[in-house]
């Protein structure tokens, strides 16, 4: 009956998703296709969605992504024909526009460059000095100003003036501190301005001019020619056969896009004829006119989705903030509780003991000691010291708040190209249809076999003869060049090359396996046809230079190369070379079986399968066939191309396959797992096809079991079980592929079930669709890592708990990241450990600073107001504790090493597992700030007993001067004034000196959680930590300081302190430490004890 319960309501649950999902197909109308970078545009076009005018004024992260859908659904200038393309703008075909109508537009509609945002510096001047535990301490600096001089202070009282002046220089001291640690951000995005070049060329008044690409304004005709940055969105009006583009900065897809002057999409966004503000021209030349400028175009959106975002505080932030409101809460706990005590008790019963002036002294000496003002010292100076030992690892921080960030990530979500990927495509794999082989292999059996710098003999190995055929073709069917700037480079990889990315991997892969200069030196170009999108294949012919000088008869023919897909080429295919004996045989069906067979077998694999065939070309007959044609330039005529056309394709001999990938960077498949092991799913998030990122994700471990991945149609399982508060849902051994048109039909009930998968690959996805990724991870308890390179990972970048980029990426990327990968991307998962480090050694520091920057210092102050004794320490002395002694060790926490391998726990719990918690408060507070609290006031009183006679038994309940000088009288002849200003004030010192010192034991216990000291001391090189007694010296040195210097001492009431009461406290760290070392016995012993369970 269970049982059947159970697929009752899982059928409901199923049967209630499929039916959101028909609702929202019915209100689309149509099915979604994918569009590279415009899922949200295709999907208004196709249902005429508008924006409501009454939603305009308030504009959510949904809104703001549906302004940039309309925006760009309702340009049309891709549609337009060239001619109405110059009457909409006004612009001369012939001319351009006149240098004075072209001046006027400048100043009538601005400069073309984008807008970043820039910051409100006063508010962040009033955040650095009013926010944290500054507003309090303003309080308190206020009040010992109000103090200082008469009605309060009758005559005035100077040390509450120099009270005053230190707590605005401690606030100083922290602003300083949280405005080095804020500004050591660059401006996000502010290099986007480097994707406009500095100059471009266009026509002006009919002269082709350079003008500087700022100037640049709506109507000016542009000319582009190979390697040109595009300066504005430009409408193509004219272009060379073999233009391409390179979109990858914007789509972060390596394949080239095809020029055209016709509109090939209805889809602005998506049509061919248009070329995007920053992306490259890699090929041929082009001319086309400028329809939007700056912020308008589809950089500049990109730029406001990513500035638009307002910044969010960090994970760490947020910890921080609830410390200081949780400290804030019980030091106004502690002062009303004073307030209230002095106002029902001690002032109708003791009127002499604490005037006015001494109770609000009184009051702000227990905000003074309640608060640890060292704390924001010790956070900025541990994520600085930790952000340093990154960049000793390679990686850069560029927010010191994003750092702790890092060991709470629970999901990195990467894109491929460049970051996975190395952004290089290359050779991967050689076939003859008899004969596979790597490009390693190939040029390691012609660096043994041919005979160096000489052409091919008829007496050469078969199989030498064929890889030289093959290389051959790489090289001459080929359109990229080395650029000449770097082309006498030593090393081939320090050569960079110029054109399509594919000829670039081919034209590599020739100068590789061998020197190709004396094959190159002996054919010449005559003629070719280069690749398009009807053609899918591109042509070279070339004349055998022996025979160059020759009259072309009916018996001479040329050399025609071919390359292109399989399945374009092989119906104009009859033969094949075979390796083994280099010569053409039949393709039968057999060996076409083999052909698909590889071609199957590469594509799995995620490359790219050209094919290099070889034919002839007789230029007698086709002068023959074309003479009534026209003109005989086989370049220029249509009927020659055709020609050429007809007989290159005819009877195709195929000289062997080439499979061309973007290889997987090599340290990335350590890097998953290193990952995995430490918590985190991977995810990859790219713009390329799906069958394509799922093969890199089966290469690279990704996805770790041979089973198909999960797509949209199958992921509608409800059996989507519980998660623990604060985690994320996990599917264990779950794996999916969605792309971006599965992605806009999710419904919120849908995106539950995504979220929950183990591997994921998002294939297909916008620039947009990664920000909606990044931010429904975000709803579902993720916190997110996201990994990029390009201008299209911007705002995913963003938008993610952490950004990280490569150095190698778009500035865009770099400016929009928090961290930047300076070497390979196998420094993530030491950046994690490094993010868990920074919290482990946060909360050891916290813990070291609260038992005397806080607790120790309170009791003082209540011991004197519910006791009535003496202050035991001063207001004075507990802000040198707290900003100067206690931050020299405390530092010294940052150095320390993990006490076990940090990667093998899971990510922290947000939600659960925070800075400060009850555990550290218990620890901190009632286990060791106890015992320091016993410790100094009891080396008070002793101290008092020595020197006046009179102990705690005689000074407890005297609730003024007037009595004490009463027991004073019966002792001896010693004053009030000598008692107060002499006794009290060096009392008060050695209570200070004792807290000094004692802290040693604690700092030497805290920095091991449940390691004892033994097991891990700071001298051994394992946990070598030297840099904790230079902290304890310094802080031995302040506190010399402090009670030994005169003018200190006239000004701030401090005494020079025995030499014993130097040397008693000592024991007393040892006690400490010996009793924290029992503590943590007894948790390694009884893990399951009461002692256990409340331990930090």
């Amino acid at each position: 009956m269970a049982k059947e319960k159970v697929d009752k309501d899982a059928q409901k649950a199923l049967a209630l998703v499929r039916t959101r999902t028909m609702e929202r197909a019915q209100g689309n109308a149509l099915p979604i296709g994918y569009k590279t970078l415009s899922i949200h545009v295709t999907e208004t076009q196709r249902t005429g969605a508008k924006i409501d005018a009454k939603t305009k004024g308030k504009k959510s992260s949904e809104d703001l992504l549906s302004a940039e859908t309309d925006y760009f659904a309702a340009i049309d200038f891709h549609k337009l024909t060239p001619a109405e393309v110059n009457l909409r703008f006004n612009s001369n075909e012939a001319l351009g526009l006149s240098q004075v109508e072209a001046g006027r537009r400048l100043k009538s509609n601005g400069p073309n460059i984008l807008d970043t945002r820039r910051p409100n510096y006063f508010l962040k001047l009033l955040g650095y000095l009013f926010g944290g535990f500054c507003s309090i301490l303003w309080v308190g600096s206020i009040t010992f100003f109000i103090c200082w001089q008469p009605p309060l202070s009758d005559p005035p009282n100077d040390t509450n003036l120099a009270l005053a002046i230190l707590l605005i220089f401690v606030i100083l001291i922290q602003a300083s501190f949280s405005a080095f640690q804020d500004f050591s951000t660059s401006r996000v995005m502010s290099s986007i301005l480097d994707m406009i070049p500095a100059e471009c060329h266009v026509f002006r008044d009919g002269q082709l001019v350079k003008v500087p690409a700022a100037d640049l304004v709506i109507g000016d005709r542009v000319h582009l020619s190979l390697g040109n940055k595009v300066p504005a969105d430009l409408r193509i009006l004219q272009t060379s056969n073999d233009t391409r583009f390179d979109r990858s900065v914007l789509t972060g897809e390596s394949e080239p896009i095809e020029a055209s002057i016709f509109d090939t999409d209805d889809n602005f966004l998506e049509s061919k004829n248009i070329a995007f503000l920053g992306t490259h021209l890699i090929q041929g030349s082009a001319v086309g006119i400028v329809v939007l400028k700056g912020n308008d175009t589809l950089m500049g959106r990109i730029n406001k989705l990513t500035t638009g975002r307002k910044d969010k505080k960090t994970i760490i932030q947020r910890e921080i903030t609830r410390f200081v409101a949780i400290v804030i809460s019980l030091t106004i706990t502690l002062v009303l509780f004073i307030l209230i005590v002095w106002l029902a008790w001690l002032r109708p019963t003791y009127p002499d003991f604490m005037s006015t002036s001494v109770l609000l002294v009184t009051l702000m000496g227990c905000v003074i000691a309640f608060i640890p003002e060292g704390v924001p010292i010790c956070i900025s100076l541990t994520l600085l010291m930790i952000a340093r030992r990154m960049r000793n690892n390679a990686i850069l921080p560029k927010t010191l708040s994003t750092v702790e960030t890092l060991g709470c990530v629970n999901v990195v979500c990467s894109d491929k190209t460049g970051t996975l990927t190395e952004n290089k495509m290359v050779v991967a794999n050689v076939a003859f249809l008899d004969h596979e082989a790597t490009p390693e292999e190939v040029r390691t059996k012609l660096e043994k076999a041919a005979k160096p710098n000489t052409l091919p003999q008829p007496d050469d190995e078969p199989s030498i003869l064929a890889m030289q055929q093959l290389q051959l073709a790489a090289l001459l069917c080929n359109n990229a060049k080395f650029d000449p700037a770097t082309i006498h480079a030593p090393a081939l990889i320090d050569r960079k090359l110029l054109g399509d990315a594919t000829d670039c991997a081919l034209l590599r892969f020739a100068h590789e396996i061998a020197n190709p200069a004396p094959l190159s030196g002996a054919f010449e170009r005559t003629s070719d046809i280069p690749f398009n999108s009807r053609n899918k294949w591109m042509m070279t012919v070339h004349q055998d230079m022996v025979s160059a000088d020759k009259t072309p008869n009916e018996k001479d023919s040329m050399l025609v190369f071919v390359k292109g897909a399989p399945d374009v080429l092989l119906s104009y295919c009859t033969s094949f070379v075979a390796a083994a004996t280099n010569t053409p045989q039949p393709l039968s069906a057999e060996w076409t079986a083999e052909l698909s067979r590889i071609q199957q077998t590469w594509s799995r694999r995620g490359q790219r399968v050209l094919m290099l065939c070889k034919g002839r070309f007789n230029p007698y007959l086709a002068e023959q066939n074309t003479a009534d044609s026209g003109p005989s330039n086989m370049r220029t005529t249509n009927a020659a191309t055709d020609e050429l056309t007809r007989q290159g394709l005819q009877e195709l001999c195929i000289l062997g396959l080439v499979g061309i990938m973007d290889p997987p960077r090599p340290e990335i498949k350590d890097t998953i797992a290193a990952c995995r092991s430490a918590g985190a799913r991977f995810f990859m998030v790219t713009g390329d096809y799906g069958l394509t990122a799922a093969a890199i994700a089966r290469q690279i471990g990704l996805f770790s079991t041979s089973r198909e991945a999960d797509t949209y149609e199958n992921i509608m399982d409800p059996s989507v079980g519980k998660s623990e508060e604060g985690r994320p849902l996990i599917r264990m051994g779950t794996s999916l592929v969605l792309t971006g048109s599965d992605i806009a039909k999710l419904s919120p009930g849908e995106w539950e079930l995504v979220c929950s998968y183990e591997e994921i690959v998002f294939a297909r996805t916008s620039p947009e669709q990664k920000l909606r990724i990044v931010t429904e991870l975000q709803n579902r308890n993720c916190i997110v890592a996201v990994t990029g390179d390009g201008v299209n990972d911007a705002p995913a970048l963003k938008a993610a708990d952490v950004g990280v980029a490569v150095v190698s990426g778009s500035d865009v990327a770099i400016e929009a990241a928090d961290l930047i990968l300076l070497g390979g991307f196998d420094s993530i998962p030491e950046a994690i450990r490094l993010g868990r480090l920074v919290f482990q050694n946060l909360q050891k520091s916290i813990g070291y600073l609260l038992p005397a920057g806080s607790w120790s210092e309170v009791w003082p102050v209540l011991i004197n107001v519910l006791l009535g004794t003496p202050l035991t320490l001063s207001s004075f002395l507990m802000v040198i504790i707290c900003c100067f002694t206690d931050t020299f060790p405390c530092t010294a926490l940052v150095m320390e090493q993990e006490e076990f391998n940090l990667l093998s726990l899971k990510p922290r719990n947000t939600k659960k597992e925070h800075l400060i918690s009850l555990k550290i408060y218990g620890q901190s507070y009632f286990f060791i700030g106890t015992m320091m609290s016993v410790f100094c006031n009891m080396f008070f009183f002793i101290y008092m007993k020595e020197y006046t006679g009179l102990g705690f038994k005689d000074l407890v309940f005297t609730f003024g001067n007037d009595r004490i000088a009463e027991k004073l009288a019966k002792i001896g002849p010693m004053s009030i004034d000598d008692f107060n200003n002499i006794h009290v004030n060096t009392a008060q010192c050695v209570c200070f000196v004792t807290l000094v010192i004692v802290q040693w034991g604690n700092i030497l216990s805290v920095r091991n959680r449940r390691l004892s000291i033994l097991q891990a001391d700071p001298i051994r090189p394992q946990r070598r930590n030297f840099w904790l007694f230079a902290g304890m010296l310094a802080s031995f040195l302040v506190a010399v300081l402090v009670t030994e210097t005169p003018g200190i001492q006239d000004l701030m009431l401090t005494r020079s302190v025995p030499i014993k009461y130097w040397l008693y406290p000592i024991p007393c760290a040892l006690a400490i430490l010996f009793a924290d070392e029992v503590r943590k016995l007894i948790v390694r012993a009884f893990p399951k004890s009461i002692i256990a369970k409340i331990a930090w």
